[in-house]
């Protein structure tokens, strides 16, 4: 089993996905994460999830603040045959393409070329989408432009979910991967081009995105808060005594 690859990922979401490569016998040569974060009340500096779960096994970690010369010498060192890349949460430098010459792939939610970008979970909430997917895709400089190696279609429940829907779509993207790795190194995986007319995209979320008004549109209302339940919640304001509250929707 080809083990030669540098794996790239910061949130939980690429933790799952590097345990799930874990317990199938890939294990990576490095682990490549964003740097530690204030966290909590404290604003203390903690790793991230993938970083923690990379210690536990005890494997190499590179968190650079930059993806430069530097770093990307670092990783070169490493003489690593691919790369696969799991909310990462940094561009890459077309230099960095050079390193790898089975490429770079990485795992996104949805069913490219629909909605490339960095929220395609919460978008499809937003748009009241009842179908979404996974995608593995060979990476190009373009974002989410590459080759599409692998997809599964999935539906998506009523009442989910950003919290449910991501998860889900953690596991499902995981095994997918797992599935799709030795046909794609053994160079026999079909891979298909994506069409650019057929390209939607979808932007980073702000925390001024979950703003409802109740009673304005109750549909919106109700795609905002199952969208948002991972990026920084749905609230309203309101008045009390004069004074304009804001107030966060728990669950709805």
């Amino acid at each position: 089993m080809n083990n030669s690859f540098v794996f790239f990922g910061t949130p939980y979401v690429a933790r799952d996905t590097l345990a799930y490569l874990l317990e199938h016998g890939y294990t990576p040569q490095l682990v490549v994460t964003s740097p530690d974060a204030p966290r909590g009340r404290g604003m203390v500096l903690t790793p991230c999830e993938t970083k923690v779960l990379a210690q536990e096994h005890n494997l190499p970690v590179f968190s650079p603040e930059k993806l430069n010369e530097e770093a990307r010498e670092h990783i070169r060192s490493f003489n690593a045959e691919y790369a696969i890349v799991v909310a990462y949460g940094k561009i890459f430098p077309r230099s960095f393409f050079e390193l790898f010459p089975k490429g770079m792939l990485n795992v996104h939610y949805s069913l490219l070329p629909k909605l490339r970008g960095a929220s395609p979970v919460e978008t499809a909430l937003l748009m009241g989408d009842t179908t979404t997917g996974v995608t593995v895709q060979k990476m190009v400089h373009e974002m989410d432009a590459g080759d599409i190696v692998a997809q599964t279609s999935v539906p998506i429940e009523e009442t989910e979910t950003t919290r449910e829907l991501r998860r889900r779509l953690v596991g499902i993207g995981a095994e997918l991967l797992v599935r799709t790795l030795p046909s794609y190194l053994n160079s026999t995986a079909s891979l298909t081009a994506q069409h650019p007319d057929d390209a939607t995209f979808c932007h980073k979320l702000e925390k001024k995105d979950g703003e409802v008004t109740l009673g304005e549109n109750d549909e919106k209302n109700w795609r905002t808060y199952r969208a948002f339940t991972e990026a920084g919640g749905t609230y309203f304001f309101t008045e009390r005594n004069g004074i304009r509250v804001r107030v966060k929707i728990i669950s709805a």
